[in-house]
């Protein structure tokens, strides 16, 4: 007994793996035409972990599994983020995989399976652990970009990012590899503190570091390590792209945090000018490779690659507001990011598709409520005021004149303002475009209710963003205080 509650900062990882466990014998005695109990079973999940994650939280810094696994405060807020985007990705999508035949027992258990990976990427403290839980995560994606097996479209994309992917971990694995030849260990806390007393090699360090960074910057979708993503987003079922798009980016800052920040800090000087090459390649060709779109999911994820570029920028400030600044714009794009793949869905119908910008001509003369939560998610993005968009610019730009990177700052500006437009011209096709089809628009109550505080949630945190700002602040400054 003794020993369990040793092991306590763990629970909400152990009560998810026994509950998809729960998910998959449940399934396969349920009749194939219902998923009810099922998906019901998925969302009591996320919410037991949500408990479980703040009945553990402690106020200081746990550490278990020989310091494998870490629980702190920035680990328990990514958590309770991460199980409440993956929950309105359920929502959303529900209806939508069941006019398509892919609300399946299959799909619910890979989707836990990926949100269990998330949680062990965010609470690793050790290179081994970060790379399992990137792992568990990458697996759960592959199949499921897969899952529309009838379609040969998501089957090539499924096997894009699975190549890719697996390239990406190779370079990680290469990197850690030299690392821990640098180092002599793949701890965090004893990686750093080998590099701050002199102890490691610096040179193989160096090109280790290399390798990670070219890592990261596949997981993040970065320029020039971006091939996978338009493609997938692009062929994969709006449902998939959603997920892919959202909640793993919470886990990816907490990845780029734990090995860049935690373990490799005293190397700032050597990683910081790689990001910064990351960074304006991914605002310059994300932004106006976007413009040239006329598909709206693969104008996502242009619009995503810019997005990380401006995340890394917040993270290549080195300061402890920077960091809190880059924490508060991933959450910032995950809840925008939701919103807009949510509109995709909303306006789709069984045999259709609404991924094109000319499905959303006219969308104000047909409903004029989801109309106004649509501008609402584009002026976000834009970075238009008073959406939090622009105050997640602002505040890691304002991080990057801290720290002295002026000509970053005004490069950001310049693409960030060639990315106004084609969300713009969303908003005009909306309100002052005829539409091209008068057919009513018919939502389940759940997800109006979702996309309704979504919408407003934009607008509401952009009026009032201290909160969470000073959330994503402590978080970050806990977790960089560690022993």
């Amino acid at each position: 007994m003794n020993y369990l509650s040793t092991l306590f900062p763990a629970y909400a990882e152990m009560f998810l793996l026994i509950m998809v466990s729960l998910v998959l014998v449940v399934d396969v005695s349920l009749p194939k035409h219902t998923r009810t109990l099922t998906y019901l079973l998925v969302q009591l999940s996320l919410l037991g972990c949500s408990l479980i994650t703040v009945a553990t939280h402690t106020m200081g810094v746990a550490h278990l599994f020989n310091n494998m696994f870490v629980d702190d405060l920035m680990s328990d807020v990514l958590k309770l983020l991460t199980y409440l985007s993956v929950s309105m990705m359920l929502v959303y999508s529900r209806s939508y995989l069941m006019a398509r035949g892919l609300f399946t027992g299959e799909f619910l258990a890979l989707v836990l399976f990926a949100t269990l990976g998330m949680m062990v990427m965010i609470s690793a403290s050790n290179f081994v652990t970060l790379y399992i839980g990137l792992e568990i995560l990458a697996l759960s994606l592959y199949a499921m970009v897969a899952l529309q097996r009838d379609s040969a479209v998501a089957t090539e994309s499924a096997m894009k990012y699975f190549i890719l992917g697996a390239m990406a971990s190779g370079f990680l694995l290469y990197g850690m590899s030299m690392i821990y030849g640098a180092t002599g260990s793949l701890d965090i806390q004893a990686i750093s503190a080998s590099i701050a007393g002199g102890t490691a090699k610096v040179n193989l360090l160096v090109f280790g570091l290399a390798f990670l960074v070219a890592g990261l910057a596949f997981k993040l979708g970065a320029v020039p390590f971006h091939m996978w993503v338009p493609d997938v987003y692009h062929g994969a079922p709006t449902a998939m792209t959603m997920f892919i798009g959202t909640a793993p980016k919470l886990a990816a800052f907490a990845f780029v945090m734990r090995i860049l920040v935690e373990a490799m800090q005293p190397m700032m000087v050597h990683w910081a000018g790689m990001l910064m090459v990351l960074a304006v390649l991914s605002m310059a060709v994300g932004n106006i490779t976007a413009i040239a779109q006329t598909n709206l999911k693969r104008m996502f994820a242009y619009s995503t690659i810019a997005h990380m570029g401006f995340m890394l920028v917040g993270i290549l400030s080195g300061s402890l507001e920077g960091y809190g600044s880059a924490m508060f714009y991933a959450v910032v794009y995950v809840l925008m990011s939701l919103g807009g793949f949510a509109m995709i869905m909303l306006l789709s119908r069984e045999g259709f598709e609404a991924d094109n910008l000319s499905d959303f001509k006219g969308l104000n003369q047909r409903s004029p409520w989801l109309a106004f939560m649509m501008m609402l998610l584009m002026f976000s993005m834009a970075g238009v005021p008073p959406t939090v968009g622009f105050y997640a610019k602002f505040s890691v730009l304002n991080a990057a004149v801290q720290a002295g990177h002026i000509p970053l700052v005004i490069m950001a500006v310049l693409f960030s303002l060639i990315g106004a437009f084609y969300y713009l011209r969303i908003v005009k096709m909306m309100y002052f475009d005829a539409p091209e089809s008068h057919e009513k628009i018919y939502i389940q109550p759940d997800s109006t209710l979702l996309i309704s505080i979504n919408g407003l949630a934009v607008l509401g945190l952009g009026i009032l963003p201290g909160a969470l700002m000073n959330v994503c602040a402590a978080s970050v400054q806990q977790s960089l205080l560690l022993p």
